[in-house]
């Protein structure tokens, strides 16, 4: 027993507690013995005992959320049920990967542990509290790498779209940059008189610069044929892709007589091939400007979303920010969500952490279209409410149940299917919403859940 007793006082949370109490705590454990690999709990085994770790190593292995976690367990720390807490049974297994020495505490004793050990009840809460905010972080921050996955690989493929866009218009522009040049050099050997040049020229700008909508397929199969019809009545039998290239752009036959009536048939051919591959540069000018433009504005929107390079705390437009966030979640909302917009033209400034802000709704609204299963009608409102801004998000869904409705901001709780979500979102949507001093309330039935947050708006906006 001495031995035992030395062991324990080398245990941080029994360092200095009474002789008596050491005895008492020895006389109702269970001294253990295992060897390396030995199992002293599994998943699924009732919670119905403590562990003091006195010698050896043990190892927490096991599934959470969806995740493999392995936890070590030095000698001098407690392991298993904690008095006060709810675990009904383990939720991973403990094997000792080293021949280990252990005391066993059975969780029926702890109502008299509590009246004769009260500094080690204290002390044994405060250990269990500290496991709580140390398991909610590691929650939070999974939930955040999750989110951040998520957000991720919907942005690489909208940023991809674009680039992949741009690449192929550049590809194509070099194959048109040496047909262009072929022409202009066929035109520069044949004696052009000044007035044919300027028709050449006067066509070649009017079609390129040219901002009519692009015709649809039946208008541009009639028109292709009109113009193919054209070239061969002129002569040029071989010309059905320019025809093809040219009716896509929208340009009229009549416009195209004009060459033949001017230009013998050699020269109208090499001018036809100029000016085709003009308009087509210009048309892949515009995608590359468009597509250049698209990722410039996700990467803004990006920059804007996480706030990078700006202060922390800030006077953020709440309108600004929703944008921002419907612009990054877009890849999720573009395949069946229509998004309704009602924003006061009045300015709504919170002083708030941003970025925070930004992940409140990228919470809401994810949730939203996945109770919609990604189709449906999100609406979002912003407006002024006396000394508040008041955002409204809300969706057409078959709404949440009444019985799930009082726990949804409860951490931990979740409807989703295992390793599908962590129930942290709408408990971290609401620790943020508080810590901007403000208030969140959700509204429920079928085919109208609304989720409601008040922010206090900033000097400036009051």
């Amino acid at each position: 027993m001495t031995e035992l007793s030395e062991l324990l006082r080398r245990v941080p949370v029994f360092v200095d507690l009474p002789d008596d109490q050491i005895s008492w705590f020895l006389s109702q454990s269970q001294d253990l013995q295992l060897k390396a690999g030995e199992y002293y709990a599994r998943q699924g085994d009732p919670a119905d005992t403590m562990s003091v770790v006195l010698e050896g190593q043990l190892e927490l292995r096991g599934e959470l959320s969806g995740e493999m976690v392995v936890i070590p367990i030095d000698a001098g720390e407690v392991t298993g049920v904690l008095p006060f807490s709810r675990m009904k049974s383990f939720s991973v297994s403990g094997r000792a990967i080293a021949d280990s020495h252990l005391l066993r505490f059975p969780a029926t004793r702890f109502p008299e542990l509590v009246q004769k050990m009260p500094e080690l009840t204290k002390r044994l809460v405060g250990l269990m509290s500290d496991r709580v905010r140390e398991a909610t972080r590691f929650e939070q921050q999974r939930d955040r790498l999750s989110a951040l996955g998520k957000l991720s690989a919907g942005l690489a493929h909208e940023l991809n779209n674009p680039a992949s866009a741009a690449k192929r218009a550049a590809g194509q522009l070099r194959d048109l940059l040496i047909k262009i040049r072929n022409a202009s050099h066929d035109l520069g050997r044949r004696d052009l008189s000044l007035a044919q040049k300027s028709e050449i020229e006067k066509m070649e700008a009017s079609f390129t610069q040219g901002d009519a909508p692009p015709p649809d397929a039946l208008a541009a199969s009639a028109l292709e044929d009109q113009i193919d019809s054209l070239f061969r009545n002129h002569g040029q039998n071989d010309l059905w892709q320019l025809a093809a290239d040219l009716a896509r752009k929208n340009v009229k036959p009549a416009a195209l007589e004009q060459l033949f009536t001017t230009l013998d048939a050699g020269t109208a051919r090499a001018a036809l091939v100029r000016i085709s591959a003009s308009v087509e540069i210009a048309d892949l000018l515009n995608q590359i400007e468009s597509s250049t433009s698209r990722i410039s504005e996700l990467v803004g929107a990006i920059k804007e979303y996480t706030f990078m390079d700006q202060s922390p705390l800030q006077n953020v437009d709440i309108v600004k920010s929703l944008e921002n966030t419907l612009v990054i979640m877009n890849h999720k909302l573009k395949q069946g969500v229509n998004v309704q917009r009602d924003y006061q033209k009045v300015p709504l400034l919170v002083n708030s952490f941003g970025s925070e802000l930004n992940q409140v709704w990228t919470n809401i609204i994810d949730n939203a279209v996945d109770a919609m299963g990604g189709e449906g009608e999100l609406r979002v409102r912003a407006y002024r409410d006396d000394n508040c801004a008041l955002v409204e998000i809300g969706d057409n869904g078959p709404g949440i149940p009444p019985d799930v409705l009082p726990h949804i901001f409860e951490p931990f709780f979740t409807t989703k299917g295992v390793g599908e979500g962590t129930g942290l979102g709408l408990d971290t949507t609401q620790r943020i919403v508080k810590k901007h001093r403000g208030n969140i309330q959700v509204n429920s039935q079928p085919g109208d859940t609304r989720f409601q947050v008040w922010l206090p708006l900033a000097e400036s906006s009051v």
